[in-house]
């Protein structure tokens, strides 16, 4: 129970206390000092611990280290197309007589590069590589050199030839891939004689463009012989003299064009035929050995927004059939005219596939043998027609 009275306590005897004496600045700082020297003591010696542990470890290592053994996922990609495509790609040795001078006539020696397409030995080049050669003679990634080389024929027009090794029977051929679905900034490699002296070198960079128009010349001036070429890829990665005839390769290894021009006032601007554009003439060549162009027989002018403006077109891709002057924009008994297709037409499709980012008339029509029916689809007075077109051979 609580009460406010207190029951007084009984005193009870207290042990003896140390009284504490307070501490002077003085002793705080020496062992303050003290502390702090033992600390760096400690931390000294555990450095040296690590340091010694470490350090032998290093020295072990340093011998038998190699830094190029850290591959990076990009150079494992790279390393792998270029194994896979480099056997697939051969050097183009030419000679040619020169025109007869005061010191009579000289030989020349060219050198560029091609594309292995088949076991028995059929390559793809570019045209100007081999233009006005005497003589022709492959060599192999392997070393191995053919000197029984003939041309089987060309394409100026798409500046492609074909050159046949005889008597072989067991040549790596390259896979050929699909132009019209390259894309904007993909990774693409180049293969070829740099130089004609460097022979498969490889480099690599992104696709840069597509659709481009160049006036290409075989010494880089308005000079010399000039030809107009369309529908171009333009890509980044390095393409010297030499590389012209091989191939631009896809990060699955697959041929997508042939590295045929750069750009003579800068850098890093090169200009690839795209590989659909030859599969047709590629086709005819290794079932009938003979080179042989589709052709459709318009002509066109492939849709800006210029043109849209200035014609008031109704779409705003595709082929404008029309002439501005050149000549009849029907071929007069051609496949075009056979198959009902009339000047002002649009043609936006051939066998499906866009017109436009995919590519040209030309480009597409070029996928196709002479021979072959494909559908094009045409916009008319606002209305959509398909119209069955049997290809002739362009002569």
């Amino acid at each position: 129970m609580d009460t406010d009275s207190q029951t007084p306590e009984v005193e009870q005897p207290q042990a003896p206390v140390k009284k504490q004496r307070p501490r002077s600045r003085n002793s705080k700082i020496i062992l303050g000092t003290i502390g702090l020297v033992l600390l760096c003591l400690a931390a000294g010696m555990f450095g040296s611990f690590l340091y010694a542990k470490y350090n032998k470890t290093v020295t072990q290592l340093a011998p038998s280290y190699d830094g190029n053994a850290v591959v990076t996922q990009e150079e494992e990609d790279i390393a792998s197309v270029a194994a896979k495509v480099s056997p697939s790609v051969v050097s183009v040795l030419t000679k040619s007589q020169s025109r007869s001078s005061y010191y009579g006539a000289t030989e020349q020696e060219g050198a560029g590069t091609g594309i292995i397409i088949s076991k028995d030995g059929y390559i793809l080049t570019n045209n100007h590589v081999i233009d006005g050669a005497n003589t022709v003679t492959i060599v192999a990634a392997d070393g191995t050199t053919y000197d029984n080389v003939k041309v089987v024929g060309r394409d100026p027009l798409n500046d492609v030839a074909f050159l046949k090794i005889n008597d072989v029977s067991d040549l790596p051929a390259a896979q050929l891939g699909d132009s019209k679905s390259v894309r904007i900034g993909q990774k693409v490699v180049a293969i070829g004689n740099a130089l004609g002296q460097y022979q498969n070198t490889v480099t690599s960079g992104i696709i840069s463009g597509t659709g481009r128009s160049v006036t290409a010349s075989t010494d880089g001036t308005a000079a010399g012989d000039t030809e107009e070429l369309t529908d171009l890829i333009q890509t980044d990665a390095a393409i010297n003299s030499g590389n012209s005839g091989g191939p631009l390769v896809n990060m699955a290894g697959q041929v997508i064009g042939i590295n045929t021009a750069i750009a003579s006032d800068a850098n890093s601007v090169g200009f690839v035929i795209p590989i659909s554009s030859t599969k047709g003439v590629i086709a005819g060549v290794l079932s009938s050995g003979k080179v042989s162009r589709a052709y459709l027989g318009v002509r066109y002018m492939t849709i800006t927004a210029e043109l849209v403006k200035k014609y008031d077109l109704s779409a705003k891709q595709g082929a404008y059939v029309f002439s501005e002057g050149n000549g009849a924009a029907i071929t007069a008994g051609s496949p075009a005219e056979a198959a009902g297709v009339k000047e002002k037409d649009i043609i936006t499709k051939v066998n499906g596939v866009d017109i436009g980012a995919k590519g040209s008339v030309a480009t597409l029509v070029g996928e196709y043998k002479p021979g072959d029916t494909v559908e094009l689809t045409i916009l008319r007075d606002g209305r959509t027609l398909n119209l069955k077109v049997t290809l002739g051979a362009y002569k």
